[in-house]
């Protein structure tokens, strides 16, 4: 088993940015890709980014390319998601998941374990 645990969600203002952190237990955590997928109000949730298990592939949403940076220490545990340029289209509850695999996936059936979540805002 592998427990998530997102951190480092908060307000923002527009343009602004944040740091999430996702702290992952569980000796299998270097053999798993990891995603970030989000929540908005009224929204199914959606596919945000996602990072290979070594780290050296990933991928993004298109509404979050260029913005957005994803990346993964695995010495630590962590996975992070830097979000830079912030709107309030972004606003939403964003999810940690570990992955079934090492390969990267944008679908939520790929991944088994998943955090609780941390609420970003961002306001106009």
């Amino acid at each position: 088993q592998v427990h998530v645990v997102e951190s480092g969600g908060g307000l923002v203002q527009a343009g602004g940015s944040l740091r999430l952190s996702c702290a992952a237990s569980g000796r299998t955590f270097s053999s798993r890709a990891m995603g970030w997928f989000r929540q908005a109000p009224g929204k199914e949730r959606e596919f945000v980014a996602a990072i290979s298990a070594s780290g050296g592939r990933n991928d993004y949403a298109d509404s979050v390319k260029g913005r957005f940076t994803i990346s993964r220490d695995n010495a630590k545990n962590t996975v992070y998601l830097q979000m830079n340029n912030l709107e309030p289209e972004d606003t939403a509850v964003y999810y940690c998941a570990a992955g079934r695999y090492i390969f990267m996936s944008i679908r939520t059936s790929d991944y088994d374990y998943w955090g609780q979540g941390t609420q970003v805002t961002v306001s106009s």
